[in-house]
């Protein structure tokens, strides 16, 4: 096999300073290599690049499973190291031309979403051994820290899960998420 290269590439979605990407990957017959970020490539595409990535986590989330809708004060890169997620993302800022839009995106290792401050992020792993949840924080995660949470459960977002979920199994959606506000309540 020869080696084959695949560009980076960004598209918008239909929240203001949401971007979808696809890493630059490198295969040969040894497997892929993927560039998870890389400044000079984000910035030949426009895409704002934070002074530095402050924070960086990995979650493990069953089959099923959801976490969210988070907006906190920090610019997010996210996406899947090891299986698969149904990512979604709610544009809470006040003032914002795409308050209220809500984007919904397949993600799948080698695809990431770039969430600008104040703009929910959730997902659900949709895997039948879960998935692996890498996010890039260019602010410290602190409690207390500003931003704002709504109900992954909200009626009026209608929200399409791939897996139905309960939300009195805490394996599926935790007390607080499911507690959080609706966005009308916002």
């Amino acid at each position: 096999m020869s080696t084959v290269i695949e560009p980076m590439t960004a598209s918008p979605t239909a929240i203001d300073g949401l971007w979808q990407v696809t890493t630059k990957a490198v295969t040969d017959d040894r497997g892929t290599v993927r560039e998870f970020f890389r400044t000079s490539g984000f910035a030949e595409l426009g895409l704002p690049v934070p002074d530095r990535w402050s924070q960086v986590n990995m979650t493990w989330t069953r089959g099923g499973g959801i976490r969210g809708l988070h907006g906190e004060a920090m610019t997010k890169l996210v996406g899947v190291a090891h299986g698969e997620a149904f990512g979604v993302y709610l544009d809470t800022r006040p003032g914002s031309a795409t308050r209220g839009a809500l984007v919904t995106v397949p993600l799948t290792v080698g695809v990431q979403v770039l969430v600008p401050e104040g703009v929910c992020n959730g997902f659900q792993a949709v895997s039948s051994g879960g998935c692996q949840y890498l996010y890039c924080f260019d602010a410290e995660w602190a409690p207390g820290m500003a931003g704002t949470a709504v109900t992954p459960l909200d009626p009026d977002l209608a929200i399409d899960w791939p897996i139905t979920p309960n939300p009195d199994d805490p394996a599926m959606v935790s007390a607080k998420d499911a507690a959080a506000p609706r966005f009308a309540e916002l």
